[in-house]
């Protein structure tokens, strides 16, 4: 039976592919000089649309990854996951490792995806041609799990294998829980995060038709605005954030470089609307109290909190109004960022792009900025580091994510 003792569990590697860049060193560089991956879309014609703009991801080439036979297999989303699991293996030191039967069995994958292989519904769908013409591998490369999947199929990882689907908290809950797998000793080592990618027109579509997107479409990077007063929806981004999470004592022994320590995690439910969070941040408040009681730390001892803010009218404030609620006095010495406010929303990727933007910024001492705060929200009032990155020493930091249906989660990070 797997120990209930708690152990600690460390970052050791990451990778991403997001509109800021297609590895965390380029991310990094562009997110803390404050510039922008959005731009107008150009992989079909927006003119009918009422949103024309998103983060894009810019100069992926899966050939670097994976071989032409196996993408054919893959929807772009799992591909996305191969790229940053690649980069998270290998700066974690594991591509020379020979994997022992053993620590197969120990070694795992989870990585979540809010919606799964749309482009590939897409195109099968506006090219139907009746049920002999569809594809053998269309099922395959849609389903959420299969970035899981392929993943542990590359390096034979035979341990805990799974994935989440809980909207745009998906990255945080698939970190979250590979945490928990690792901390009661059900693996020691867990491949975790998230990866999307629904620039298509069906994805941009439906997410215009629920009136949720920026139509700022004449100033692409400046359209994602969180806490401005004048912010007029989300920009839909697409990618995929990986981390290596592995159990403390297991990383020294083989002498990885650690990035960071994951403290605790939280998730909860607002029970309250299908897309809106509950008006008086319940259940953001109580989502950053439980991560906080699970790593056993004070309100006061946060120095810094990646928000979820994703540039909604409604969403900012309420999250804003949740961390008031929390951390009472101590917002007044307290740094939030989003840093959506350059790559866009990347949905299901979001949590696991923004883990290794917070654990960067533990590494450097730096919070990263909120891009286009040119006339705060009073109803926003935090620091939110507006517009230029800035140095600050701290040594715990929150990381939000929120989704639709009320879903919840928070993750505390610590210096390595």
């Amino acid at each position: 039976m797997p120990s209930l003792s708690k152990r600690r569990v460390v970052v050791t590697g990451m990778g991403t592919v997001n509109p800021c860049g297609n590895t965390v060193n380029d991310t990094w560089k562009a997110l803390v000089s404050g510039r922008s991956g959005i731009s107008l879309i150009d992989r079909f014609d927006v003119s009918e649309y009422a949103c024309k703009i998103a983060g894009q991801v810019k100069g992926f080439n899966p050939d670097d990854f994976i071989d032409r036979k196996e993408q054919k297999k893959m929807d772009i989303f799992i591909q996305y996951a191969m790229a940053a699991s690649s980069e998270a293996w290998i700066s974690a030191g594991l591509s020379d490792l020979n994997l022992t039967p053993d620590q197969k069995e120990r070694f795992g994958v989870y990585i979540g995806s809010g919606i799964g292989g749309l482009d590939t519904i897409w195109a099968e769908a506006s090219q139907f041609k009746g049920p002999r013409r569809i594809s053998p591998f269309f099922i395959p490369s849609l389903i959420v799990n299969m970035a899981s999947g392929s993943v542990g199929i590359r390096y034979g990882l035979k341990g805990p294998n799974s994935s989440v689907a809980t909207a745009c908290a998906t990255g945080n809950h698939a970190i979250g829980d590979a945490f928990r797998l690792i901390t009661h000793d059900y693996a020691d080592l867990m491949i975790a995060g998230g990866s999307d990618s629904v620039i298509n027109p069906l994805g941009v579509g439906g997410f215009a038709a629920m009136r949720a997107l920026s139509t700022r479409n004449e100033s692409p990077t400046t359209a994602s605005r969180p806490f401005d007063k004048d912010r007029d929806g989300f920009v839909m981004g697409e990618g995929a954030g990986v981390l290596v999470l592995e159990e403390r004592d297991h990383a020294l022994a083989r002498g990885a470089n650690i990035h960071a320590e994951v403290l605790g995690y939280g998730m909860t439910g607002d029970a309250y609307h299908i897309t809106s969070p509950s008006p008086d941040g319940d259940g953001g408040s109580r989502v950053m109290k439980l991560a906080m009681k699970d790593a056993n730390i004070t309100p006061q001892q946060v120095g810094y909190i990646n928000m979820h803010g994703t540039s909604t009218p409604v969403g900012d404030q309420i999250e804003c109004r949740a961390i008031h609620n929390v951390f009472g006095s101590h917002v007044e010495s307290l740094y939030v960022s989003s840093t959506k406010s350059m790559h866009g929303h990347l949905l299901g990727a979001a949590g696991g792009l923004e883990t290794i933007v917070t654990i960067k910024a533990l590494e450097t001492q730096i919070i990263p900025p909120t891009m286009n705060v040119e006339n705060q929200d009073p109803n926003c009032n935090l620091n939110v580091t507006p517009n230029k990155s800035q140095p600050h020493k701290f040594s715990i930091a929150l990381n939000n994510g929120f989704g639709f249906g009320g879903t919840n989660a928070c993750l505390v990070l610590g210096k390595g």
